[in-house]
């Protein structure tokens, strides 16, 4: 296959790798073929749609390790869906009768482009996929790869999403300061709120890198400066169930005890509970372009918070959310490596002509592989059953629960 012209975007929410795998794509196509020319798609899927795009110079290709040292997207990103034609409409970004998925691939042709990258979770890459069976069904000469993005790290078959192990070292990062905030006030809950949907394995490994942390601390025993006071007393993900008042008493007890009591919160966790207490009200919640519910406008972490507050007998409660901070880092030395691995397969895909997304395939034992669109999906979920989330559990006293059905 000749390649003449490659295009990159980003989309979807920040992870702590969209910079860094910009970066390091510039850097492999330099290395192995620099005559070909490449091209970024400003907003993600937007631009693509509007044409806008910036191009990569012999200044940017000479500068392009710099990116690795930055978080979010030096080309943005935005939530659009090339199937939600109605969403596209509404944007502005097709007009009344087009198909997006024939205007983008129309687009593409217009600007010359033989590979395009896609950089992005489970709604970008699905939407890659809508893409790439376009394509392939209406003869365009075109290669799509795709590169997985999340730091839910919930995209079927992929092992390791990249970002999300600097994700979940930076919402560690971040308890360290909130979690100080229990000597604020007497009898304080505090609820440290992680970003997660329907996975759970951020707020799972975000708490075990604090406990690592607290583990490795010596505290001076002089009041609250204890291990106790400083420690996770509860973690709850989507994916296990949990008896609100059989953990109050516990958690009640902790409170007793000590006086405070630290939670991390999966963001996703009881959203159904709430949901359906909002549609019992007759109240409809607001949904994104790919039909999720918006959990920013139904806030879990406020609604745990009232619950356990008035259950462990709180004075105070505070809710604090790790998301945007976590997502909007650079990438660590476990991410970089990863990133330039999948990055490296990727532009050698793209020169072969193979269209997929680049991961650790957990249904061929691992391998970093090329995985076929149409296995890709989103929701997976965490596996509760890992020996780390185990002890997890068992060192904080915490009963694990049932699984609760997935609606993935």
């Amino acid at each position: 296959m000749t390649v003449r012209r490659v295009a990159l975007l980003t989309a979807g929410g920040l992870a702590p790798c969209l910079s860094s795998a910009v970066g390091a794509l510039i850097e492999r196509y330099t290395e192995l073929e620099p005559e070909i020319e490449i091209i970024a798609y400003l907003n993600g899927y937007a631009g693509l749609l509007e044409g806008r795009y910036l191009t990569v110079t012999p200044q940017v290709r000479e500068q392009a390790h710099l990116l690795h040292r930055f978080g979010g997207s030096p080309i943005g990103n935005s939530r659009v869906k090339l199937t939600n034609v109605k969403d596209c409409v509404k944007r502005g970004l097709v007009t009344e009768g087009q198909d997006p998925l024939h205007v983008a691939a129309e687009q593409l042709t217009t600007d010359g482009v033989d590979v395009l990258h896609t950089i992005g979770g489970d709604d970008t890459n699905t939407t890659a996929a809508d893409l790439a069976a376009y394509l392939h069904e209406n003869d365009y000469e075109l290669t799509v790869v795709g590169l997985p993005k999340t730091i839910d790290n919930d995209v079927v078959p992929i092992r390791q999403s990249l970002g999300a192990w600097t994700a979940a070292e930076q919402g560690a990062l971040f308890a360290r300061n909130i979690i100080a905030e229990h000597s604020s006030n007497p009898r304080m809950l505090i609820i440290h709120e992680v970003m997660g949907r329907n996975c759970g394995w951020l707020t799972a490994a975000t708490a075990a890198k604090y406990r690592e942390w607290v583990g490795d601390q010596e505290f001076s025993g002089f009041g609250g400066n204890t291990q106790e006071h400083w420690d996770v007393h509860a973690v709850y993900v989507p994916e296990l169930s949990f008896d609100l008042v059989a953990e109050s008493e516990r958690l009640k007890a902790v409170m007793d005890e000590i006086g405070c009591v630290n939670i991390f919160l999966s963001e996703g966790a009881g959203v159904s509970t709430i949901v359906e207490e909002m549609l019992a009200r007759g109240e409809e919640p607001k949904r994104d372009a790919f039909g999720h519910v918006k959990l920013d406008t139904i806030n879990p972490g406020a609604w745990f918070a009232k619950q356990f507050g008035k259950l462990v007998g709180a004075e105070k409660t505070m809710v604090q959310k790790s998301g945007y901070f976590s997502r909007s880092a650079a990438p660590n030395d476990d991410d970089l490596a990863l990133i330039r691995a999948c990055s490296d397969l990727a532009v050698d895909a793209a020169l072969r002509g193979e269209s997929g997304v680049v991961g650790q395939d957990e249904e061929a034992g691992d391998e970093l592989r090329v995985c076929e669109f149409p296995r890709i999906r989103g929701g997976k979920v965490f596996d509760t059953s890992a020996p780390w989330f185990g002890e997890l559990l068992a060192g904080i006293g915490q009963p694990v629960g049932d699984p609760v059905a997935a609606e993935h």
